[in-house]
């Protein structure tokens, strides 16, 4: 009794303390950051278009900023970039820097953001690819994923840098930028460089023909900013080799693979558990049209344990596949042998190697990588259900003369009652 009013006190001590000291080891934890998303709008001449509902293109993109800054989440950060807003005369090598940050990325002045917008007027060039740089470092670098949105009615007009590229580039710096597109002109060439900016960053194509369309579309896409607000996955490189390869513990993890290449990672898996993996790789340029991915597992000697099944996402432009594999003994001996010996507690080094067989179409870019997204986790592995043992050896060899013949015998009594009876009748 003395111990246990002992122990209580010493308990509500600690809580006390830990109530007087809780602000101070709030102000340890990290915060997590906030969904940060910038809107980058093209201002180029083109946007005097009056071929939407009967109105300019940038009158429709106004009126689309200004409603989704109305009702945009407390806890999302917005920034606005414009290209070809300033720049009225005709020297190219000027017009191709005119990018600007007309609102940074932060807590949002919904009045100071629309009267900011609402004095744009459809200008000079469109050096969407220079926009597209100056917008991710506009948003930085964090743990978890940026968007931006790019409203446009035209392809670049002062590539290098190509904007395709520049999606690139940022993707394989592993900075986790997703682009979202939307098209406000019915062309074709605009449509092919804004699915290629999408494609390579994991982004969405959207061609907006009305007013509605691209309201609806922008909030939508600043929504899914917090909605696919999570941490970012971990940048590794794999290698060409099991025994160089990196040592991944469970989590998520982002690289980038050459065409038809095979790239190694470890997994440390102990007695009793089970390795479930999946890896997706995102076709995010032009490729022949025979290929695939594949995801094995094998033991540090190369010798293959399990290979993945091939797993459909729904999406053209993204291939995946998966495995399960733990270590089970194969025969009574082995079984018989782990319960003499000493328990083993040390791990098992899993290889895993992600390949894939894609092909570059002529002129495409073989560099950087294909990005690949590998999911690895680690659990304890769930015991095969116990069957009938029937036996092995004479003893099956007997159990199924027996059987054999009593079902012969029952057979034949069968028929000759069947045979009785039809004679009666």
């Amino acid at each position: 009794m003395i111990n246990f009013r002992r122990s209580t006190a010493v308990l509500l001590g600690l809580l006390a303390t830990t109530a007087l000291a809780g602000p101070a080891q709030a102000d340890e934890e990290p915060t997590p950051e906030p969904p940060r998303v910038e809107l980058v709008l093209d201002v180029s001449g083109s946007m005097r278009a009056a071929d939407i509902d009967g109105r300019t293109r940038i009158a429709v993109a106004q009126q689309a900023f200004n409603e989704v800054v109305d009702a945009l989440p407390e806890e999302t950060q917005l920034g606005i970039r414009v290209l070809g807003a300033t720049y009225r005369g005709k020297d190219k090598k000027v017009g191709c820097q005119d990018t600007q940050q007309i609102v940074p990325v932060g807590p949002v002045d919904r009045t100071a953001a629309k009267a900011a917008v609402a004095t744009l007027r459809p200008t000079g060039f469109t050096p969407v690819g220079l926009a597209l740089r100056s917008a991710a470092q506009d948003l930085g670098t964090g743990a978890t994923t940026r968007r931006i949105v790019l409203i446009t009615d035209g392809e670049d007009t002062c590539a290098p840098p190509d904007p395709c590229e520049v999606a690139r580039e940022l993707a394989a710096q592993g900075t986790s930028l997703v682009v979202d597109t939307l098209g406000l002109a019915p062309d074709e060439k605009v449509r092919r460089q804004l699915l290629c900016i999408a494609s390579a960053t994991g982004g969405t194509y959207t061609a907006a023909q009305s007013a509605e369309e691209l309201t609806d579309r922008i909030k939508q896409l600043v929504e899914r900013a917090g909605d696919t607000h999570t941490r970012a996955p971990t940048v590794v490189g794999g290698t060409n080799a099991c025994d160089s390869a990196p040592l991944l513990t469970p989590g998520v993890y982002a690289d980038r693979e050459a065409f038809s290449e095979h790239r190694y990672y470890r997994v440390p898996i102990r007695p009793g558990q089970e390795l479930r993996a999946s890896v997706s790789m995102a076709l995010d340029r032009a490729v022949n049209r025979d290929y695939g991915v594949l995801l094995r597992a094998t033991a540090a000697d190369g010798r293959e344990l399990v290979r993945g099944a091939d797993a459909g996402s729904g999406r053209t432009d993204v291939l995946s596949a998966g495995l399960r594999w733990s270590a089970t003994a194969d025969d009574e001996d082995a079984a018989e042998t782990e319960e003499s010996a000493a328990p083993v507690v040390e791990p098992t080094t899993v290889c895993l190697v992600v390949s894939n067989s894609f092909g570059p179409r002529p002129g495409t870019a073989a560099t950087p990588g294909m990005p690949v997204e590998l999911t690895i986790d680690v659990v304890a592995a769930a015991p095969a259900p116990d069957g009938p043992d029937l036996g092995r050896g004479w003893v099956l060899l007997a159990l199924l003369t027996v059987a054999g013949l009593i079902t012969g015998l029952l057979a034949g009594l069968l028929t000759r009652w069947w045979v009785a009876t039809w004679r009666e009748n």
